[in-house]
């Protein structure tokens, strides 16, 4: 919050004739009839200082709620990196100063990109907005945050590639009470046709004040080399729970990480990500590839604002376990479609209940829809593992190369007394 002061001047205020008034004795003022009672003087004054204290209470309560609206829903503080060096902390692209991109401590070699920049024959291309970071050999950047402890969260954040080599990103959060507790990114494979995309790492705040950082743990030649990174985010995760509709957790995919407003490439949960660090609640990625989280602003969704999509073939793979009474009858219904993102032609979900399977086709023509699909199983323990993932690779037709795949939403599972026809 911030206050302009005007001055007057003469224009404004044309000068008036001084009117002459003789200088009272204060202690005299209760005997002028013209002049306020020293009562009254203090029960004003005594209410000017009230105002001033509920002025400065809101004032707090203002910035109070500035401080923590942040760590909830939406961009960290300069999380796009607009606002950036003085020229004087800058050696060309390099960040010198580790203080010098607001909100943010760098460290090792960590370069300020302008959108359009060269970097030799390539054109570097930020995702959002003017300007974002890379990081090279060992090169890191961090923020402290001021979380809810207990809280989960879910971080997003959109990277490049930049190099030919083998990328990856190590996402942590400090302190935290298991040690050496953080998730490591591959990013060599790109799924979008922009040459970047978004992705999703949770976590359990075990502190207060918390410090999250991204890290290039290297493993490039030139140490120059190193992804782009830009539209830091966090968000607020609600815990699922099991209900007497739906034995599973989240089976709509309305819970997830945060969605950049202006993203339409969606947001990709990486692989091997277990429980404790799903942004997805509910749900684990038990694949050597990420699965996709979209949005209905920008694709096809069959129900709510929220799916999945199977962008890697069988190695994209998406699984809960829940708990089952062994010999007892379940049906596992869900929703098969396309986003309408050109992902035509002839796409097969396969979803596994324990050790019962089921192959569902779906004739594509990449413009959105579905069907939807049961599987019926019976129990033989007292957990069963869920799990779905794509028959095929696939391609847009768009020839953009993005990676595609059928999209699963609406996923219930309940118990039956008897198999209806």
């Amino acid at each position: 919050m911030s206050f302009t002061w005007f001055t007057a001047n003469s224009e404004a205020f044309p000068c008036r004739p001084a009117v002459y008034k003789p200088v009272l004795n204060p202690w005299d003022l209760n005997s002028n009839p013209s002049n306020p009672s020293l009562s009254r003087i203090n029960t004003l004054r005594v209410t000017m200082n009230n105002k001033l204290t509920v002025l400065l209470v809101l004032l707090c309560a203002a910035n109070f709620h500035v401080t923590l609206s942040f760590v909830t829903d939406g961009l960290l503080p300069n999380g796009n990196f607009e606002y950036g060096p003085k020229h004087s902390e800058l050696k060309g692209t390099v960040v010198t100063n580790p203080n010098a991109i607001p909100n943010w401590e760098v460290s090792g070699f960590v370069e300020y990109i302008k959108s359009g920049q060269k970097q030799g024959d390539m054109l570097l291309v930020v995702p959002e907005g003017g300007y974002a970071v890379r990081l090279g050999k060992e090169a890191l950047i961090k923020q402290k945050l001021k979380l809810t402890k207990g809280g989960f969260y879910s971080i997003t954040f959109t990277a490049g590639r930049t190099c030919g080599q083998e990328e990856k990103l190590n996402v942590s959060v400090n302190p935290n009470v298991e040690e050496n507790d953080w998730g490591i990114i591959p990013i060599q494979t790109m799924y979008s046709c922009n040459g970047w995309d978004s992705y999703a790492w949770g976590f359990n705040a075990d502190f207060d004040d918390v410090e999250l950082v991204i890290h290039n743990p290297g493993g490039e030649e030139d140490p120059a080399c190193g992804p782009l990174i830009d539209s830091v985010a966090l968000k607020l995760l609600e815990p699922p729970k099991r209900t007497r509709a739906n034995l599973l957790k989240n089976g709509n995919f309305e819970e997830g990480p945060y969605l950049l407003p202006n993203a339409s490439w969606g947001v990709l949960i990486p692989p091997h990500i277990e429980d404790d660090h799903s942004p997805l609640p509910g749900w684990i990625i038990e694949s050597l590839k990420a699965v996709k989280y979209i949005d209905s602003k920008h694709f096809f969704v069959p129900e709510g604002r929220r799916a999945i999509e199977l962008v890697g073939g069988k190695e994209s793979a998406l699984a809960q376990v829940v708990f089952t009474k062994p010999g007892k009858l379940y049906a596992l219904t869900f929703s098969v479609g396309d986003s309408n993102n050109a992902c035509e032609g002839s796409l097969i979900v396969e979803a596994f209940a324990g050790k019962d399977t089921l192959k569902v086709p779906y004739q594509s023509k990449g413009k959105g829809g579905f069907k939807r699909a049961r599987l019926l199983f019976t129990a033989v323990g007292p957990r069963t593992r869920i799990m779905f993932y794509s028959t095929f690779y696939t391609m847009s037709a768009d020839h953009s190369g993005s990676l595609c795949g059928p999209i699963i939403d609406d996923v219930k599972l309940l118990s039956v007394r008897k198999v209806r026809v």
